[in-house]
């Protein structure tokens, strides 16, 4: 079992940035993929970014590539989500997620999913 737990999330004028933090612990060697999902009220969970663990690769989702950056820091099992030029379209709760991905392809569009995922971090943005 992996243990994801979020934080940074919060409230912000559109524009504006946020940086969200996920540390990880438990049965990390499983896993080589961390990523962060989001779901608005009445939508479907989607896919945000995702990295590989082995290196700095990263994917993004058409509507959030240019404005948001995944990064890592293996040395604290922990994964981040700067978010920059953040819109009201953006306003979620968002879900740290991991698992093994085949090839250490660690991608996010629909059709991918994750094993494990945190409690979740709400972002509001306001216009």
């Amino acid at each position: 079992q992996v243990k994801l737990v979020e934080s940074g999330g919060g409230s912000v004028e559109s524009g504006g940035s946020l940086r969200l933090s996920c540390q990880s612990s438990g049965d990390i060697e499983s896993i080589n993929c961390l990523g962060w999902f989001r779901q608005a009220p009445g939508k479907e969970r989607e896919g945000v970014a995702g990295i590989y663990t082995g290196r700095d690769m990263e994917y993004y989702a058409d509507s959030v590539r240019g404005r948001f950056t995944i990064s890592q820091d293996n040395a604290k099992n922990t994964v981040y989500l700067q978010m920059d030029k953040l819109r009201p379209d953006d306003t979620a709760v968002y879900y740290c997620a991991a698992h093994w991905g085949t090839a250490g392809i660690c991608a996010v569009e629909e059709g991918y999913d994750y094993t494990y995922y945190g409690q979740g971090t709400q972002v509001t943005v306001s216009s």
